[in-house]
């Protein structure tokens, strides 16, 4: 279906005019400060699984990393494909989880609901204790690791979500998922032209917008990094190596968009963003996964992705990544990704 599915493009769902329609039924149980849904926060109860190719996953990622919160949720990392049933274990050892014990993402949500109906979809924060998916609501998780995890912040941790700018962060996040975010996969999954033609043309008004919007600023909401940013890079730093291409978002390339292609270079170069982007699984995941878009399997080798490291002069126009705060630290043993040759 999407980079965020066990399922195949083939189950993507499409109305009777060709839309591509997301499945936006997700166990929306919260891990909370006081356990109003019976999960409260504990360190080291809960493991957030991810893909490093699914740009949902890839969110939580990065949010966990600003905020400093890897000594309190663990990660375990599915490979960059999946069969029908399920992201799987295979980067790991004898291809289980070494903290959950499990093959398939699919065996947790099992546990929740033997006959769970949905897509497997990654992000998901497991119970360990009980090996149960806690939630896989992509856009309230980060939102928590924000708000509720925040006894767990590392010391020097930016505010993602500060209160002044909510309603402002959930403005812009919402237009950037309506046509970016989630717009790359109604052009692509579109099923008949005109489905594709109005996504497409909904997602290049919408990078207009941003490029205008970003012409005389640094960050999309206030002058640090916000929730609004981490929701855009993660489509941005995908977009000449996937969506391009592959989804037929093909008006311009993010590098012949001059002030989205500075944006997104800034914010790659900024710790926690770069180094948790893995170039080769995203492209994996969606020319191997996405049969019925690209049939033979075959992965590109371009682009070349040397020009993400080139200065991006985003530092004039003011604004401090991190706020008050600090960098965070380089990513620990196990989570690394490779490094791009300068």
């Amino acid at each position: 279906m999407t980079a965020d599915s066990a399922a195949t493009a083939d189950s993507a769902k499409t109305a009777a005019k060709g839309e591509f329609k997301r499945d936006t039924n997700y166990l929306a149980d919260r891990i909370t400060a006081d356990g109003r849904d019976g999960w409260p926060v504990e360190p080291g109860r809960y493991r957030l699984v991810i893909a490093r190719a699914c740009p949902w996953a890839n969110r939580a990622a990065i949010v966990r990393r600003l905020l400093g919160l890897e000594d309190v949720l663990s990660m375990g990392i599915c490979g960059p494909t999946h069969d029908q049933r399920s992201w799987t274990f295979d980067l790991d050892p004898g291809g289980r989880d070494p903290v959950l014990g499990i093959e398939r993402l699919q065996e947790a949500f099992f546990k929740r609901d033997p006959q769970y109906p949905r897509g497997i979809t990654v992000p998901a924060i497991v119970d360990i204790p009980t090996g149960q998916v806690v939630t896989n609501d992509f856009k309230q998780m980060t939102i928590d690791l924000s708000l509720e995890w925040r006894a767990h912040h590392r010391e020097g941790a930016p505010d993602l979500y500060p209160q002044a700018l909510r309603d402002e962060i959930d403005d812009v996040a919402e237009k950037v998922f309506s046509d970016v975010n989630n717009g790359v996969y109604k052009a692509g999954f579109a099923t008949t032209q005109a489905a594709y033609e109005e996504a497409y043309t909904k997602l290049f008004d919408r990078l207009d917008w941003l490029s205008e919007r970003l012409a005389t600023q640094r960050y999309l909401v206030g002058d640090t990094i916000t929730e609004a940013d981490v929701r855009l890079f993660t489509t941005l730093v995908r977009f000449d190596a996937v969506y391009h291409g592959h989804f037929k978002c093909n008006r311009q390339k993010l590098t012949e968009l001059p002030v989205l292609w500075a944006y997104t270079r800034d914010l790659f170069q900024t710790p926690g963003f770069g180094d948790t982007t893995d170039f080769d699984q995203i492209k994996e995941h969606y020319y191997v996964v996405h049969r019925s878009i690209n049939p033979t399997g075959i992965i590109p080798a371009g682009p070349d992705p040397s020009g993400w490291l080139t200065p991006h002069g985003r530092e004039q126009l003011g604004g401090r990544p991190f706020g008050d705060g600090t960098p965070p630290e380089p990513p620990v043993d196990g989570e690394q990704v490779p490094a791009l040759a300068a």
